[in-house]
């Protein structure tokens, strides 16, 4: 595992855990010797984790819209900036740059973009490991309502499992990088995502 993709809040929340959190994560990233791949911005949770990656000596490359580095948004001080036209380029572009993904607390976006690779993983599109990183009370209303979907039948116990829920940067990132994939057959081509 070379690189980690974050998924997280371009706000910085309402508890103050959310953004020691961000720094916590890409201070490890960074210490680990691994490569941050996140959505390019500079503010909020997403500037934390760039942050803390390159003051650290990490790399970090991001990724961001045309329309959002107009908004200035743009987090001028990364390793790489990879400006693309559209959110779907976005996602593209950092799952396709990424060895595992992690999902911090956020917004819809975060939601969206943590709900397509798992999905994708689901599809077979990718046996990439997912996480999600931060406080655990944060995360605890999706994990159960995902358990739920579990036990209706909505999803496979092996689907749920394919993500794990972690506190401490270091054991995540341990976590992930020992993941073994399981057998999903492949239920499409990633040429017609």
């Amino acid at each position: 595992m070379r690189s980690v993709c974050v998924f997280c809040g371009s706000s910085p929340g309402a508890d103050p855990r959310f953004f020691e959190a961000a720094a916590a994560l890409g201070l490890a990233i960074a210490q680990s010797g691994r490569v941050l791949v996140y959505g390019g911005a500079k503010v909020g949770l997403m500037g934390a984790v760039a942050d803390a990656a390159l003051t650290a000596g990490g790399s970090v490359i991001g990724v961001l819209p045309q329309a959002l580095v107009d908004r200035e948004v743009a987090h001028r001080g990364l390793t790489e900036l990879h400006i693309v036209a559209s959110m779907h380029e976005r996602k593209r572009l950092m799952a396709d740059r990424a060895d595992a993904f992690v999902a911090m607390p956020g917004g819809l976006g975060t939601l969206e973009e943590l709900f397509e690779v798992w999905t994708w993983g689901q599809l077979g599109l990718h046996q990439k490991p997912i996480g999600l990183f931060g406080p655990r009370d944060f995360f605890a209303p999706l994990v159960e309502f995902l358990d739920h979907l579990v036990t209706q039948r909505f999803v496979k116990p092996q689907h749920r499992a394919m993500v794990t829920v972690e506190e401490d940067p270091g054991a995540l990132l341990e976590h992930l990088a020992s993941h073994q994939p399981t057998a999903t057959p492949q239920w499409l081509d990633r040429s017609q995502t």
